[in-house]
């Protein structure tokens, strides 16, 4: 039996890249499945005409199908956006169109327009309205939050044959960051380099070894009181190349959090995770994190932080000396008078 064809109208909605290019590339793979001939055109909305989206859309010569991908959807004006509803009562046999859009502007749900006035659809969005209308078949590329990242993490991981603990997961988000497609890689790699079984050590292992090391293990140590080791780490990292900014920014995320944690008091760290707007393991971290520290040494240490991320940005004329005070004035901190 051969393939399905897939839906002749499909919307990628979402502005997380990585996310976007798989979801157009699992359609883009079904349509080739369905037909291994398949013709596929890119056209950003910004330069889309009546006379293109035509020749895009008819009947090809020699019965081949098409997938005719429009990006940035939201880009589309009054025009475009009638010619592709249009198009949505009436798709071509044979013709996949995917529209990519990022999605209603973020916070402008639930405004309301001001009194006697209709409200002013936003660029681009009565085309998304009116695709979903029409039926099209939709796949979300949205941000994630920090419990999807981790779950995405996890999935990563088990597609390449791998399995990954707890310790290894808090430790590998708080290295790379929130960046999908480095996480992605760093998953991969992982699962590859340790057989499959992904633990602590092994993620600490793999970030010693790359040459682009993160400011995770310079505000780690400075966050524990650590001062020698945070230094060495902070050298090791300004040899290797670390932008300043995401080292500054490292050790801002670290004091800030152990800051919010501190405050909220102890408790069950999933109880206090959607409170803080944390994922469960990074409060149960910073629970730990946080003793030593009293609330006058966390009011300083959100001093410095909020200096140096001026200095990293021009107010200083050495900026590696900047943050290497950062750190010094950081751990030191952590040892005044605790209330």
């Amino acid at each position: 039996m051969s393939p399905e064809a897939p839906a002749p109208l499909q919307l990628v909605v979402g502005d997380e890249a990585l996310l976007v290019e798989r979801a157009v590339a699992r359609a883009v793979a079904a349509a080739r499945d369905a037909d291994p001939a398949v013709e596929v055109s890119h056209v950003p909305a910004g330069e889309l005409t009546a006379g293109t989206l035509g020749e895009l859309v008819s009947p090809s010569l020699f019965a081949e199908s098409r997938v005719v991908v429009v990006e940035n959807g939201h880009d589309a004006g009054a025009e475009v956006t009638t010619l592709l509803l249009d198009y949505a009562k009436a798709p071509s046999d044979g013709v996949t169109l995917i529209v990519v859009h990022r999605g209603p502007p973020k916070g402008g749900k639930g405004r309301r327009p001001a009194k006697g006035k209709e409200a002013a659809k936003p660029k681009g969005d009565a085309l998304l309205e009116g695709l979903r209308s029409a039926g099209a078949n939709e796949a979300s590329a949205a941000s994630l939050s920090d419990d999807q990242r981790a779950d995405f993490v996890r999935t990563e991981i088990r597609q390449a044959g791998g399995k990954i603990t707890g310790e290894a997961l808090g430790l590998l988000m708080d290295a790379v960051g929130s960046d999908l497609r480095e996480l992605a890689a760093a998953a991969s790699q992982l699962a590859s380099d340790s057989g499959g079984h992904v633990d602590a050590d092994a993620v600490r292992r793999f970030h010693r070894g790359r040459a682009e090391v993160t400011g995770f293990a310079v505000a780690e140590k400075a966050i524990t009181g650590d001062r020698l080791g945070a230094v060495e780490e902070l050298r090791w990292a300004l040899e290797t190349g670390v932008p300043h900014v995401l080292l500054a920014d490292a050790l801002a995320d670290a004091v800030r959090t152990v800051a919010r944690v501190s405050a909220a008091g102890r408790g069950d760290p999933y109880a206090m995770a959607s409170a803080l707007k944390m994922p469960p393991w990074k409060v149960r971290k910073a629970q730990g994190q946080a003793r030593g520290w009293g609330a006058e040494g966390l009011t300083q240490a959100m001093g410095v932080v909020a200096d140096l991320n001026a200095d990293v940005k021009g107010a200083a004329a050495d900026p590696a000396y900047a943050i290497e005070h950062a750190v010094e004035l950081v751990v030191a901190a952590r040892g005044s008078l605790r209330r």
